[in-house]
């Protein structure tokens, strides 16, 4: 944690003799400055360059400093520049003069004084306050380390029980949500920031796509991203919002290019009004009928139920020009 600059004073902790040796210093200046002005100061100016000795001593070096400045600025001005100069017998007017002194240096000392103090209480506790971000961060990414770790032991434990398993819709059934679980502990591990911010789109949908690609094995289809720049997500939507990207690309790949070598899905992320996610591919198009609330895909009412959870719609629609339109709105208020 960078220190702020009154933070540095008093420096007498750290260098005690410098500290008085530089005090007398400045009670030494104050002294000659003052005699060098005595023939153009008038009577009643006993402590004018005094104080300040004073002040700056109780500032830069603390409490101990600044009442030997005190003291030694106090002798010489009864000595040197209270009257009568002569005999230096305490009368009432020295005694009123001297008292003068004495008040205005005591409360400007204490009032430093109370000042570094609470400067010196102050940054101790942004330095704890720090030390226990610092923890708590630690903290934060040691469980999100864990809960990711545990997910994909899970989505192993999954992929290994499917070898025992010969019926093919239960072997597809049980790649899937090995292939999600793997998703979610990949995700989580990116995508939450221990400060609650909204987060950056435009890095993890460049890492989902490339991931969902590598998982169905197309190396042949490239994924165009079309991403504003300033587009954020809240922690708490990341993970929908990207299994629901995950659903649309993959079922982009499975259907739109079954039967076809090569391909163009394009994925735009827009923040206009709220959140907007358009994945278009160029593939063989929606069957005849189709009808999303009635599919039978595991994968699309997935997508469907997550986006009413964002407070939002997922849509499939026919292309512009061909192949199918994944649509994800979520509005502002959502």
């Amino acid at each position: 944690m960078k220190e702020r600059f009154v933070e540095r004073f008093p420096l007498a902790v750290v260098h005690p003799i410098v500290a008085y040796a530089v005090t007398l210093g400045l009670c030494g200046a104050a002294l000659g400055l003052r005699l060098l002005a005595e023939p153009v100061l008038q009577a009643g100016y006993p402590y004018v360059t005094f104080f300040p000795a004073v002040v700056l001593s109780a500032f830069l070096f603390g409490r101990g400093p600044a009442i030997l400045a005190g003291a030694l600025c106090w002798m010489f001005a009864w000595y040197f520049f209270i009257a009568p100069q002569t005999g230096h017998v305490f009368t009432l007017g020295t005694f009123v003069a001297l008292a003068f002194y004495f008040i205005v240096v005591a409360v400007d000392i204490i009032l430093i004084d109370w000042m570094q103090q609470s400067n010196k209480r102050l940054a101790d506790e942004r330095a704890r306050g720090a030390a226990l971000a610092e923890h708590r961060e630690m903290l934060f990414r040691e469980l999100q380390h864990r809960v990711s770790n545990n997910l994909q032991v899970a989505a192993a434990l999954i992929a290994l029980q499917r070898r025992n398993i010969d019926h093919p819709g239960a072997r597809k059934a049980l790649d899937e949500a090995s292939h999600r679980l793997a998703l979610i502990g990949k995700i989580s591990r990116a995508l939450y920031d221990p400060s609650g911010q909204r987060l950056s789109v435009r890095s993890f949908v460049e890492t989902l796509a490339k991931d969902v690609l590598d998982a169905n094995g197309r190396t042949d289809v490239r994924v165009d991203l079309v991403i504003d720049d300033d587009v954020a997500i809240d922690p708490d939507a990341a993970i929908p919002f990207a299994l629901i990207m995950a659903e649309a690309v993959a079922n982009a790949l499975e259907h739109g290019f079954a039967d076809r070598v090569g391909g163009l899905i394009r994925v735009t992320v827009r923040g206009d009004a709220g959140l907007e996610l358009d994945i278009v591919d160029d593939g063989c198009g929606l069957p005849e009928n189709f009808d999303l609330q009635n599919s039978q895909s595991l994968g699309l009412r997935i997508a469907t139920a997550l986006a009413q959870q964002l407070g939002g719609t997922f849509r499939l629609l026919p292309g512009d020009s061909g192949g199918v339109r994944a649509s994800l709105m979520v509005p502002a208020a959502a």
